[in-house]
Formats: C-alpha cells, sequence, structure tokens
C-alpha cells in the first residue's frame, strides 16, 4: 500500500446545522477500500470530522450487546454519536461520561436511510475526549471560520459560473457544484448559524462578566 493510501484524510470542522444537511455520500473510485465521503452543502467532501460540544445525553441502545448513543450539541444543532463494540475506546467514554460535558471527538460521517425515505446523518467516533469550556469556544470560532472559508469559495465560484462564458473559462469547484445538484439548502443559511454560533460565545461572556 503507497504512502498516499496510509495517509488519514483530514479531519473538517462543521457545525451541526450543515453535518446533518449532508445526506448525500459518495466515493470516488471503485476500489472497496476507496474512502466513503459526506458532501457537505458549503461545498467540500469530508471524510472525518471534527466536533466539540456538550454531551448532554447518552444511551445503550444495543440489544445482545452495548451500542451507545451520545447527543452532542453546538450552537447550531445535536450531533448524534453512536458507538459499539468496533469503537470500544469511545463506547467506553460514552459509558462511563455523566452528562453534561463537553467533549471533542473526530469520527466518520454515516447516513442512515429511514423508513420515510429520509437520510440521517450521525458520527461514528474513532475518539472522544472530555475538554474544557475554552477549547469548546476555540473549535466554536476556528469552524465558524473554516465554514466563511467554505461559503465564500463556493459563492465565488457561483458568480463565475453566472458571469458571461463564466461556466466555460472559470476553474473548477466539483465539490460546489454537486453540492449544487445535490442540496436546496442555499449556503446563505449556513453564513446565518456562523453568525449565531459566535453570538452565542458572547453571550456566555456577557453572563461570565456579570456573574464576577
Amino acid at each position: 500500500m503507497s504512502q498516499a493510501q496510509l495517509t488519514r484524510e483530514v479531519a473538517r470542522r462543521v457545525f451541526a446545522s450543515e453535518f446533518n444537511d449532508s445526506t448525500y455520500s459518495f466515493k470516488e473510485s471503485d476500489d472497496e477500500r476507496a474512502p466513503n465521503y459526506a458532501l457537505l452543502p458549503t461545498g467540500d467532501r469530508a471524510n472525518r470530522v471534527f466536533i466539540v460540544g456538550t454531551l448532554t445525553e447518552t444511551e445503550d441502545v444495543g440489544d445482545e450487546s452495548e451500542y451507545w448513543r451520545g447527543r452532542v450539541v453546538d450552537p447550531t444543532g445535536t450531533f448524534f454519536v453512536y458507538a459499539g463494540q468496533y469503537q470500544p475506546e469511545a463506547a467506553s467514554v460514552l459509558r462511563d461520561t455523566e452528562p453534561p460535558a463537553y467533549v471533542a471527538i473526530v469520527g466518520k460521517p454515516r447516513t442512515y436511510e429511514t423508513d420515510d425515505g429520509s437520510v440521517n446523518v450521525s458520527v461514528r467516533p474513532e475518539t472522544i475526549a472530555i475538554v474544557d469550556d475554552d477549547t469548546r469556544d476555540r473549535w466554536v470560532v476556528e469552524t465558524a471560520e473554516r465554514t466563511l472559508d467554505r461559503i465564500e469559495a463556493f459563492e465565488e465560484w457561483g458568480a463565475e459560473q453566472e458571469a458571461p462564458e463564466g461556466a466555460s473559462t472559470a476553474p473548477g469547484n466539483e465539490y460546489a457544484q454537486m453540492a449544487r445538484e445535490r442540496y436546496d439548502s442555499p449556503v446563505e443559511n449556513y453564513r446565518r448559524d456562523v453568525i449565531q454560533a459566535l453570538e452565542s460565545l458572547e453571550d456566555v461572556d456577557t453572563e461570565a462578566q456579570a456573574s464576577v
């Protein structure tokens, strides 16, 4: 196996609102070992994600063996995290942690189609760590920056496509193209989520100062 194949994919920072909208998954080759990607509506792919939030609830939802579900909340929504016998370390953290607690999770997006045809998106964790509020706050700021970068690239691509003769001369952005074809949500929605997330930090700072 080549060094390139051994290299792990970068874990994307993404807010819950966008993650839960990332219902389309794909591979870029027919190789059975090829990585599976979630298509982010802001025009990027994610084989792994890095999330930080408040673990608000845990539950063993397994039948014959332990299978833990965790709810992790960020300023824009809720991530659902599932860990079982193949993720023993992550499962043990979910089992042993008393909510609420700040957690940092690196994991892979997973999609599941329900009986009614809707698609749920969850995280299969590689690692879960208990963190402090400063780590959570830094993640919110950095995820806001990464999200805005993706939105800006998406909008630049879109403007070039709409310009006269733009489609034939503009540089390609294949994931933006895929996102436009697959999703209905305007990327402006995620800009509002960024603002909401950053304002939530300001509210926390204000409350902290008031309590001093």
